[in-house]
């Protein structure tokens, strides 16, 4: 039986794309192990059809985290042997590359983002000097590279004269049910209800600029779903406007239930800024969770987000990050009627084309030169 491994940097609890990978290549005959770490207050994982490791290390962030991270791993991998190594992004890269190398192994790079474009990574030049170097150590040595949205695709063959796979992290088609109610949500039944996701609201993910517009939005309630950086300072400047009593912050959930408060929303909530070059490219799993629970969405003007919602009309675009705009594109929604019937319709209809075991077929693809993916 082949071996695989893939390796990440979170804890494993709200990955989906990974999980999804993971589960493919089981099914397909790989004997596969995920590896990533534990924090303090990581969840306990469901039972899995794969085998995972969650190690702990001494720092949650920044380079002390990176510099631990990339030793542990190289090191989980040189006492472990693999056939073939997923490397899922490039904060995992290097260590597979190493090993890989040395045993003569397969290596496949899975960007789930533009990592040396990513705003944490741009605005701090040593940062970017290390991420950079270890990418042109590493890309153009690389013989299979995946990638999430097509400008990602394009920026990495113009850079690298390499052309990535595009696999887009959409979710499965199979019905998800709806095990709960608004009522056992804490949703008010009497307000159009929006809904923010995501396991990393920071800096420029559209959530402070989603606070500032609620106060033009009277008659609605935010509940924000997930974790990230910004959650505090967001908290912070609902109670200084005065809509606190209109935000719910809810934290990580497991996707059964993230599934619940998406299909029980009205609207979904999408609003990277343009202040990096990845979240300009960036075509995150929120669009496409929206779009399986029918719930229309709000998104910014950001070429990979626009180009869904403008193929599929299932949303509106919001001008720009000012709350006036914001508001406007929500009150779209909310004050006609049939379009947001419509957008409801169309969301159901591309759900049936936007599935993972469409993007599957560009795995069974990337693997079929693996003996257990041969016809």
């Amino acid at each position: 039986m082949i071996k695989a491994i893939l390796s990440v940097t979170n804890d494993l609890y709200t990955d989906p794309r990974v999980d999804k990978v993971a589960r493919f290549l089981q099914r397909n005959g790989y004997q596969v192990t995920l590896v990533g770490r534990r924090y303090g207050d990581s969840p306990s994982l469901e039972n899995r059809p794969y085998q995972t490791h969650r190690m702990r290390l001494l720092f949650r962030r920044g380079p002390l985290f990176y510099a631990e991270y990339q030793l542990r791993l190289f090191l989980f991998l040189i006492f472990h042997r693999f056939d073939v190594y997923v490397a899922n992004d490039l904060d995992t890269l290097l260590p597979n590359f190493l090993i890989s190398r040395m045993r003569k192994k397969r290596l496949v790079y899975d960007s789930h983002e533009y990592f040396c474009g990513e705003l944490s990574v741009v605005s701090n030049s040593a940062s970017l000097w290390v991420w950079s170097h270890i990418e042109k150590f590493c890309f153009p040595k690389l013989e299979t590279v995946i990638t999430v949205s097509q400008s990602i695709v394009d920026q990495y063959e113009k850079e690298y004269g390499i052309r990535p796979y595009l696999v887009r992290n959409i979710p499965p088609q199979r019905k998800v049910e709806v095990t709960e109610t608004r009522t056992s949500l804490g949703m008010p039944e009497d307000k159009f209800v929006l809904i923010l996701q995501g396991n990393a609201i920071n800096e420029g993910r559209g959530g402070e600029e989603m606070i500032e517009a609620m106060p033009l939005l009277p008659d609605t309630h935010l509940f924000v779903v997930g974790g990230g950086l910004s959650l505090p300072a967001m908290k912070q400047r609902a109670k200084e406007l005065n809509v606190a009593d209109n935000i719910t912050f809810v934290g990580r959930q497991n996707q059964q239930m993230l599934y619940n408060y998406t299909v029980l929303s009205d609207a979904g909530i999408a609003l990277d800024r343009d202040l990096s070059a990845n979240l300009r490219f960036s075509l995150p799993n929120k669009i496409f969770e929206y779009i399986k629970a029918g719930t229309p969405l709000v998104v910014s003007n950001l070429v990979e987000r626009r180009n869904i919602v403008e193929q599929y009309q299932v949303g509106v675009v919001a001008e720009d990050w000012t709350p006036e705009s914001i508001a406007a594109a929500v009150r779209q929604l909310m004050d006609d009627t049939d379009f947001f019937r419509q957008c409801q319709e169309h969301c159901i209809t591309a759900s049936h084309e936007l599935t993972w075991e469409n993007e599957e077929k560009v795995l069974a693809e990337i693997y079929a030169t693996s003996p257990s993916l041969k016809s």
